[in-house]
């Protein structure tokens, strides 16, 4: 997988949580942060809060409510 690919996933959709880009690509979430983090010094896409109801009781993976948003092409 190529940040390129990264970048044309999240220009399509929008927006996608850790979990969606993990099932998608295969890969971790590290490795995937850290092609986000590249992506999101250039500008192109920003980690967003989750639009959850969420009361705190913990039940959700931190993976889900870890979301990424498209910005822009640079």
């Amino acid at each position: 997988m190529l940040v390129r690919d990264l970048n044309t996933y999240l220009a399509e959709h929008g927006r996608a949580s850790m979990t969606d880009l993990v099932n998608r690509f295969g890969a971790s979430p590290d490795a995937l942060r850290a092609m986000l983090q590249m992506l999101i010094a250039k500008g192109r896409v920003a980690r967003v809060e989750a639009e959850t109801k969420c009361g705190g009781c913990t039940k959700c993976s931190p993976d889900t409510l870890e979301v990424y948003c498209w910005l822009k092409a640079a």
